[in-house]
Parts: structure tokens; sequence; C-alpha cells
């Protein structure tokens, strides 16, 4: 069968959403979801869900059944045969159990049905949300008013059985329920189904001994008349007077509801053994009740007849007692057996008794204090109260109690009754049980006003002011009237104040899992929890679906979903439609609440004073039994009670005024609160806004500058490979420039073109290294080498430099020094040099007439300079653009120079962590200001020797070197062995790292190698990697000649320092210097003769065939770079050919073509 239906089915998201009124802070998440822990709650103050309903039908049935193991019954049945004698007796308890099992029957269907307990149920058929608050109050007492009765009974046989003082016996009878029912449901059911076997074993047997061995020992309970009664007949006020005490039995029903809300739900496969349990568990409690109440009165009668005084022949302890030494005719294993079977009776009730308590208490406060401190505390909180009932001896008053609780009690429940057997068949009110509380009314009249009215008229009779029939039909006045008045209030306001709102959430589609279908599930937005469909509400105050426990706990919402439904709304309301229009607006004021808490304070300390001037009334009364209370007495007692009463009715009227106004202002604060919230909440957005704004701008700019950035990087790298290409070639310009400047047998006239060469050649070098500058610090790849520097030299060499250029062109230069400047500092002595000479080489080049000035004063670690000159100024546009790269302002044009200088001394300036500005007029001249930190250092440097000019370097003393070159270039080979055979190194050249590999690998030992990078196959670094792994290649003495300016300085794993690393074009005296200090070289002026004359050639051992028939075809078409590549492959393949390719490697140097045909016509050809 399909799920039951609920007026708010499963949720989904809403139609429409607006702004949450109230946030979500952690701590109510985390309170919410402590308070939810289904282990300790058993789902407290809520729907059962449908998965958590296990159980067989069996299990249930069997824990709810075990409830009427209490054997109040029995005392109930002792006491009404007592008071009332056995026909009125009797028939009383027949009555009983026909009225609260045909009560019983819906409510027990309903619970298991739809998974509620008596609250939520109570709320759902006529209470509203606040009105079952008054039924939770009622159940709550009737828990701990039986509790205590229960308890009672098995402490008195505890005092029997081990002597045990009553006073510690009702301790002891109170604690040891806790832990019992601690872990809910659960731990019950375990403690039912281990017990009721021996239970029932105990039950039967005393009184089939008792009939075995005395047939007629209950044969005079007939005649028994009882205190009240004038005979033995039936008496219809003596009947009526046992009713009411028996039928306020009834609330026991709200337990069995408790367990049943745990069944399994009903389908086709258990449908007769769901409705046997239904049955069994729910109101088949009271079919095994009426037979315990009965045997409690045959019992009595028997221990009554055993010389028990009447006033002890009701306790169980007695009854059983008398019963079981029929069992045992030894007294101390009757008294054993009596305990033993009190202990396990009250214990299977009081866990019951227990747990119903801490369910109704929950239901209670939760509501009035929006606060929930756990299930386990309402156990115990019960407990408490139950054993101060105990501690004043309420099993003595019995009768009393329960005969003015009952139509309370019976009220309640008949309107429940009503509202499930007659409303809604008849459509009065909606199908199903709505309990949450954003769906209902918090006040339904429909079972308020019944039960209140009945409840009214039951009472009043009860204390006999309708006479004395109606006074002992009182219980059956309160069951009449609720059942009649329900269904009338409903058909009176046509249904209205069932549902306060139709759920705003479309049903969600039920999730198919086993034989009938399961709700499915959705999230709490507080608690983060998952419930189903039936328990979940959409919340605007939070815009989202709530749970019924966190709506229930939520304080701050103002009952946003249901405004118009509120109680105070309700009550306003009904005052304003009482009231004149012109009273209205007092209303608002605070009252409306001030009248409502009058109205509940009135009644209930009326009550209160009531009761115990009835009391202390009935105890003066017992004091003067032989005679008439005094007149004076009694008015005196009277007028004592009234002038209490009506002072405490001033102060709680203050009180409740104090109320009032403590509540409007924490209305006030609250809606100051809710604005402020949303002030706060609106200020948030338009901050989320503008962040979303500017983390918009700021991915933009993040995507731009990561442009720029790939842009710049593709600038460096062009930079870098154009470097490379122009260095190339200018290595071979400014190679031979170098060794042709130096060859002796060149005429001065072309010496003098040579220079030329020279100098343009290192003018475009000074524009590449300027480029690569450029983009090195761009990129971040330029780093200072500071180290201790001789500061007031270098000024003062520079100064004198530039005096000598200045004076050449006609200027005056002019050095002012305004301080002591310091011997030495801490910096980057290339790069300090390079920004004065880019700013003092400007100042004279843009200056045609007048002077120069160089101005430097040293200060507190930072040095001061301006540069001043008399050149044809700058306008503002023109100094706002001055320091960009490669531009040029309009007075220089016309002058040579590339745009670089400024701009790469304005960056050097920045990262040494300096500053550099320019102010200038036009026609007037340009002021260049430097501000570097420079920190002196006050050790000594190395006493610096005087340069010496070298002398020319024509060769070294000592052994022959041999040196290795690789590079795929044959015209920087050539070059190196130009520049390095004619100063006596013998050299080796490979075109490949792999050439250069195969040559050490087949033993080939030079002194130092000389590698170039860019190479095709394996690179420059891998080479050296792999020459560093040979035997002795690790401390080999290699330099990295290359026109890769961009690697120089950069981190690397083979050993390479800067110093090790020479970039194209070669300086010669550079190259030089590196191989004097690795190789430990002494330079001489003139070439030395070789210590040992050289080998005879080898001999000239031609290649294979193939080889020489392309060599022939190369040679023919002139190809040359092929010549000397296939020459090249040649001695790669195999040294041994080392001579043959040296003789024709010498004719190709010359071009001399023929001469290879030549000699390949003569070589013999080998295959």
């Amino acid at each position: 069968m399909n799920a039951p239906e609920s007026p708010s089915a499963d949720l989904a998201a809403p139609p429409h959403t607006t702004a949450a009124v109230q946030s979500i802070v952690k701590i109510r998440r985390d309170y919410n979801s402590w308070v939810a822990r289904e282990t300790m709650e058993d789902y407290a103050l809520r729907y059962t869900p449908q998965r958590f309903r296990k159980w067989s039908e069996w299990r249930v049935a069997n824990t709810a059944f075990g409830a009427a193991s209490f054997l109040i019954l029995e005392a109930v049945g002792a006491t009404l045969l007592v008071q009332y004698g056995w026909a009125n007796a009797f028939w009383a308890i027949l009555a009983t159990g026909l009225i609260i099992f045909l009560a019983g029957w819906p409510i027990s269907v309903y619970a298991a049905r739809y998974g509620v307990d008596m609250d939520l149920l109570t709320r759902g058929a006529g209470f509203g949300y606040i009105g079952s608050t008054i039924t939770s109050l009622i159940y709550a007492s009737f828990t701990f008013i039986f509790f205590a009765l229960e308890a009672a009974v098995m402490a008195y046989a505890l005092e029997l059985a081990l002597d045990i003082p009553p006073r510690w016996g009702y301790l002891i009878c109170a604690l040891v329920v806790i832990p019992l029912v601690t872990h809910g449901v659960s731990a019950i059911s375990r403690l039912q189904v281990w017990t009721q076997p021996l239970w029932l074993l105990m039950l039967v047997v005393p009184f089939a001994f008792v009939l075995a061995l005395d047939p007629d020992a209950f044969s005079g309970v007939v005649h028994y008349k009882g205190e009240k009664g004038a005979s033995s007949d039936f008496a219809l006020p003596l009947f009526g007077a046992a009713l009411t005490v028996g039928i306020a039995l009834i609330t026991q029903m709200g337990e069995q509801a408790d367990y049943l809300r745990f069944m399994p739900a009903r389908t086709e496969a258990n449908r007769k053994r769901w409705w046997f349990g239904v049955m069994a568990g729910g109101p088949g409690w009271v079919l095994l009740g009426v037979v315990k109440m009965l045997g409690g009165a045959l019992l009595a009668y028997l221990a009554i007849t055993h010389a028990v005084p009447v006033e002890r022949a009701v306790d169980p302890n007695q009854m059983y007692l008398a019963a079981y030494e029929y069992v045992f005719p030894n007294y101390g294993w009757a008294v054993a057996a009596t305990a033993l079977f009190v202990v396990i009776s009250q214990l299977k009730i009081n866990v019951t008794n227990a747990y119903a308590g801490s369910l109704a208490w929950s239901n209670f406060f939760s509501r009035l204090t929006h606060s929930h401190p756990g299930r386990v505390v309402w156990v115990v909180f019960n407990t408490l109260i139950a054993f101060m009932l105990m501690e004043m001896n309420v099993f003595q008053a019995l009768g009393d109690v329960l005969g003015l609780y009952s139509n309370i009690a019976i009220a309640w429940m008949m309107a429940v009754v009503a509202d499930l057997v007659v409303n809604k068949p008849l459509g009065l009110s909606p199908k199903g049980i709505e309990f949450k509380r954003a769906h209902l009314y918090d006040i339904n009249p429909v079972g308020v006003g019944a039960m209140v009215l009945a409840s009214i008229l039951s009472v009043t009779a009860h204390l006999g002011l309708f006479g004395p029939l109606a006074q002992a039909f009182s219980a059956v006045i309160a069951l009449g009237t609720a059942f009649i008045a329900a269904p009338l209030i409903a058909w009176a306001t046509r249904g209205r104040y069932y549902i306060a709102r139709q759920s705003e959430l479309a049903p969600e589609a039920q999730a198919n899992a086993g034989p009938y279908a399961r709700y499915g599930v959705r999230r709490c937005v507080i608690c983060e929890g998952e419930y189903e469909g039936p328990d979940m509400a959409h919340c605007p105050a939070y815009q989202g679906p709530i749970c019924s426990l966190c709506c229930t706990l939520d304080a701050r919402c103002g009952d946003l979903c249901k405004p118009q439904a509120s109680l105070s709304a309700q009550w306003i309301g009904m005052l304003q439609r009482l009231l004149p229009r012109s009273l209205w607006p007092y209303l608002d004021s605070g009252l409306a609440h001030f009248l409502l808490l009058m109205l509940v304070t009135v009644p209930l300390l009326a009550g209160v004073f009531g009761l115990f001037y009835q009391q202390e009334l009935q105890a003066l009364m017992h004091v003067y039994a032989d005679s008439e209370l005094p007149a004076f007495m009694q008015a005196a007692l009277r007028g004592g009670f009234l002038k209490t009463y009506m002072a405490l009715l001033l102060i709680a009227g203050m009180a409740a005024w104090w109320v009032v106004l403590a509540h409007k202002s924490r209305q006030v604060a609250q809606e100051e609160s809710n604005r402020q919230t949303a002030l706060l909440m609106r200020e948030i957005e338009l901050h989320q806004q503008t962040d979303a704004a500017l983390q918009d701008a700021r991915r933009t700019a993040e995507r731009a500058q990561h442009q720029a950035e790939q842009a710049n990087q593709a600038k460096s790298r062009y930079i870098s490979a154009i470097s490379h290409e122009l260095r190339t070639p200018l290595n071979s310009i400014l190679g031979y420039a170098q060794l042709m400047g130096e060859d002796p047998q060149v005429p001065k006239h072309r010496k003098h073109a040579v220079q030329v060469i020279r100098r343009g050649g290192e003018h475009l070098l000074s524009l590449i290294e300027g480029t690569l500058d450029l983009a090195r610090i761009e990129s971040g790849k330029l780093t200072l080498d500071v180290k201790p520097m001789a500061f007031a030299d270098t000024v003062h060499e520079l100064a004198a430099m530039f005096e000598l250029q200045a004076a050449a062109k006609g200027l005056a230069f002019r050095f002012a020094p305004l301080s002591v400047l310091p011997e030495r500092v801490r910096a980057d002595e290339k790069r300090v040099r390079q920004i004065l000479i880019n700013l003092l080489g400007n100042a004279i080049k843009f200056t045609a007439q007048g002077e120069v000035t160089f101005q430097l004063r040293y200060a507190r670690e930072m040095a001061h300079i301006d540069i001043r000159d008399t050149g044809p100024g700058m306008t503002l546009q023109d100094v706002d653009r001055l320091f960009e790269p490669f531009t040029r302002t309009a007075s220089a044009q016309g002058t040579p120079g590339a745009g670089l200088g400024l701009t790469i001394a304005k960056m050097l300036t920045d990262l040494m962590g300096g500053e550099l500005t320019v102010q200038s007029t036009p026609g007037l001249g340009s002021v260049f200001h430097v501000k570097l930190f420079l920190p002196e250092v006050h050790a000594a440097l190395p006493s610096a020797k005087p340069v010496a000019a070298k002398p020319p370097r024509r060769g070294y003393a000592g052994a022959r070197r041999h040196v290795l070159v690789v590079d795929n270039e044959e015209p920087d080979r050539e070059m190196l062995t130009q520049l390095l055979v004619p100063l006596g190194f013998v050299l080796r050249t490979a075109a490949s790292g792999h050439d250069a590999l195969d040559l050490l690998a087949a033993g080939y030992r030079p002194d130092a190698v000389f590698m170039d990078l860019a190479m095709p196959g394996i690179d420059g670094w891998e080479t050296i990697r792999r020459l560093r792994r040979l035997n002795g290649g690790a401390r080999l003495p290699v330099a990295v000649v290359s026109a890769n300016a961009f690697d120089k300085g950069l981190d690397n794993d083979v050993g390479i320092t800067p110093a090790d690393f020479i970039t194209k074009p070669i300086r010669h005296s550079e190259l030089l210097d590196w191989l004097e200090q690795r190789l430990q070289l002494q330079w001489t002026e003139r070439v030395l003769p070789p210590e040992a004359p050289p080998a005879p050639p080898g001999p000239l051992l031609p290649p294979r065939a193939e080889f020489l028939a392309e060599l022939r075809e190369h040679t023919s078409l002139g190809y040359y770079r092929g010549i000397v590549r296939l020459l090249d492959e040649i001695e790669a393949e195999s040294p041994a050919h080392h001579s043959w390719v040296e003789q024709v490697r010498g004719l190709a140097r010359a071009y001399r073509f023929d001469a290879i045909l030549a000699l390949l016509d003569t070589s013999p050809e080998k295959t």
C-alpha cells in the first residue's frame, strides 16, 4: 500500500524565493544537531520516519503490551472493591474496560499509521500547536503520578522483603529506572521481551494455587459491600464514582501510542499481523487490565479474609503475599516470590512511565522555551517529581487523586477520539495528521474548546455542585461533553483552524525502495540532517526546508510562515471581536498579552488555593469529628485563604505585567535586530557584488598581465634568439679583426680598415649587450654581483676619463665631490660603472657647448649623484617618456644612439634599490639625480697591484697543451684554430657533441675544452654532463663559448661558473686569460720551439669508397661546407684517417678543389 496521506507530504523547492530574514549560525546548527541524535532521543518531538520503523509487528506489540504489567491495576480494582463494594466495582471495571478499548482503538490506529506519538497526534486532532501544550502537561502529570504510585508499590516490596526503609526504597526505585530508559525504546523493548514470560507465569501461578487449594476462597466477595456501600447491591451513584476512578486509566493509551509509532508500515503482506499488533499493543492491554483489576479486587478480599487491615489490603504487596502463601507454605519464600513479582511488574511499567514522561516534558518545554536539553534530562526530571510525590505518600490518596485527574484526562482523550472517528470521516477536519508548527494554528478551538468545556463541567460536577448523581458520573459527563462538543465546534468553525497554511512546496517523487513506497529524504538547512518529507516544511525565514525539531526550537522567526495563526494574533483577534474598536489600540501595547496571562493565572491560583483550602478544611473536620466545626473557625480559614489569594493575585499581576513588558522589549529588540540584520545583509550583498566586480577586474588585470608577461617572454625569447644569430657572424667579424689587427704582416693602411671594422663590430656588440641587459632586467634574470669595490678610486677614474672626452669636444668638465667619499663600499661595480658611464656619456654627447658637472655627495650610506649639462634640454612630454626603451627625444634627433642607455640606467638604479630622476628646462640643459644605497666597508681591500701593460702573447712555456674545440659552426672552429695554433696549442675540433664524446671515448685526452651550446643532436650542456661521467672528465677544464648570452650566470649542474662562460663574439684577451688561469700558463713574447720534435705524420689512409664518392661529388660542385661536414664525419668514424682528413681539410681551406680531386684520383678505393 502507499504511504499514508499527510497535509504536507514530501517537499521540494518552493516556487518563489526571497531573501532569508534569518541567518544560520554555527552554534545553533551544532546545538540542533546534538539535540537530534536519535540514538538517545528516539525521535522526541517529531514524526518517526519509515526507515526507523524496522521492528516486527510482534516486537512492537510485545513492547507496548508490557505496560499492562503495572500493579496499580490491581490496586485500582482493590480500591473500588473496598470503597464501593463488589457489585459496583465489577460493573465499573467492565465499563471502564469497554470505554478505554473503544477510545483507544482509533488512537492506536492513527499512531501506528502515521508514526506519531500522543502529543503529535493531539496536535493534528483538533488542538493546534500550542493547544496541545496543555495536554502535554496533563500527560506528563499522568506519567509521574503513576510512576510515583508504581514505585511506591515497589518500595513497599523492598521493605517487605529486605526491610529497606520506604524513604530509601523510594530513592532506589526511582534511580534504578533511569539507566534503563536512557537509551530509549530499544532498551525498553529488550527488557519487555526478557521479562514477559516470567512475569506472566508469576501472575497466573498464585491464582491457580488459590483456586486449586481453596476453591471457595473468593466466594464471599460478591457480598462485599465496601466502605461507602449500604448494601452489596448495585447502586448507580457508587457505580458512577467507581467508573470515574477507573476511567482515569484511559491516559495509558498515550503510552501505548508512544510505542505503536514504531509499528512498520502496513502492506498487503503483513496486513493481518499489522492489525493484530495494533490491537494487542494498543487497546488490547485493557483486556488483560480488566482481568487484573478484577483479580486485584479478589486478592484484596482474600487479604481481608486473612486478617489484613482494609487500608493495607489495597496494597498489591499484601494481595499477592496472601496468594503466594498458598504457593509457598514457608512465609519467607512467599515474601521473596511476592517481592520478585512486584519488582518485575513495576520495572516493566515504570520504564514506560519514565519514557512517556520524557517525551511529554520534551514537547511541553520545547514549545514554551524553544530549547531542548535532550530527552534524558526530562527522564531525570520526571523521576525526581515522582520521588517527591512518593515522599508525600500519595498512595494513601489514590482514589481522590485519580477521581479528580480522570475528569480532565477523559476530556482530552475524548476530544481527540471525537476528531478521529467523527470529524475526519465527515470531512470536518483534514485527512491525516498534521503536526508541524509551520502548518498549524497555535490554538485550535475544536479540541481545546471541547476539552475546556468538558473539564469545567466534569470538575464542577465532581466537586458536587450539580448534585450527588452528577458528582458520581463526572467522568461520564466529561466523556460525553467532549465527544459531542468537538464535532459541533468543528462544524461551527468549518475546520478553518486546523491548517494555517498549505505547503508552498510541491510533493517530491517518492523513492520506491521495498514492498511499499517510501518517502524521499531532504536536508534541513539548520541542523543539516536528512529527514523524510512529512517531517519537513519550507521556512520563509531561512528560505529552505526545515525539519520539525528545528522549527520547534527556533525562537527568532516570529512565525513568519503563519503570522495570522500565532497565539498572540488569535488572542488579539478574539478580543477585537469582543471589545469595542476604541480599545483596540491598547491591545497592541501589551494589554492583550496581560489579559491572556491573567486568564491563565487567576483560575490556576484559584484552583491551587481551593485545593489547599479543602484539604485544611477536611483536616479540621477530622479533628472535630465528634462535633460540628465552629463557624468562626471556618470563616477565619476562608478569610485567610482569600486574603492570601488576593495578595498573590496582585503579585502575579505585577509579575505578568513585567513579563509582558519584557516580552515587548524582546520583540522590539528582535525587530530592530532583524532590521539591522537586513541592512547588514544588504551591505554584505553589496560588498559581495563589489568584491565580485573587483574579482572580475582582478581576473581581467591578471589576464592582461599574463598576456603582457607572455608578450614580454616572447620578446625576451626573440631578443635572445636574434642576439644569438647576430653574435654568431659577429664572432667571425670581430675575431678575424682582432687577428688581423695583431698580425704584423698586415700593412698599416690596411690596419686602419681593420680598426674601422672592429669599431663597427664593437658598436654593434654594445647594442646587442644593451638589448640583452634590458631583456634580463625585465624578465628578472639579471642578478647583481655585490662585493666590496673601491668607490673613490672608481669615481675619480671615471671623472678623469670623461674629462678627456669633454675636452676633446671643447666642453668644460667639472668634478665636484661635496663630501668625503668612502674608500670602499658594497656594490656591483660593473653596474655602478654602467649607470655613471651612460649618464656622463649622454651628458657629453648631447651638449654642444658649455659644461658638464659631475657632482657627488655621500651621507648615511647613500650616494647622491647629480650630473648637470648645458645641453638643449627637454620638454615635459620628452621627460615623461625619457626612460622608455628605444625612445629618442626631439632634441636627440640626428645624434647617434639606440635609445637604451637611460632606460638601462633607470632599471639598474631601481634594481639596486635606488632612484633616478631628471629635471630639464628647454634651452638651459638637464640635471639627472641619482640616489644609490652603497653601505661603506671598513675592512681593508687587498692591496691593488699596479696594472702593468701585458706584453704581447706569442707563446707559452712548457709542454704543448691540447685543446678540444666543439662547435657546429666551421667558421668559429677555424677562427679559434687560427688564434690558438700559432700560440703553440694542439687543437682538435668536433662539429657536434657526439663527435666530441667519440673522440674522448677513443682515448683522446685534451687539457681544456671549449664547448658551444646550440648544436644539433645533443646540446652543449648535455655533452658536458656526459663528459663529466667519463674517466677523468670530472676534473677536465671546460669553458662554454656560446652566443646564448642569456645562459650566462644561470644555475647549472655541471660546474660551469660565470667565469667559465665566454660569450661570442670572443674577445681574444678574455679567452687567453681563461686559458692562463685554468692551465697555469706562462706567456712568452716569442714562440718557443716544441720540447720534442713532432711525430712523423702517419700514413695517409683514405676512407671507404662511399665516402670518397660523396666527397668527389661535393668537390666537383665546390660545396665547401659539405666537404668540411663530410671530413668531420670521416674523422669521427675512424681516427685512423686523421692524417688523410687533415691533408684534405688544408686543401679545402685554401679552396684548392682541383688538388682534392687529384688526391681522390690517386687514393685507392676501399670497400
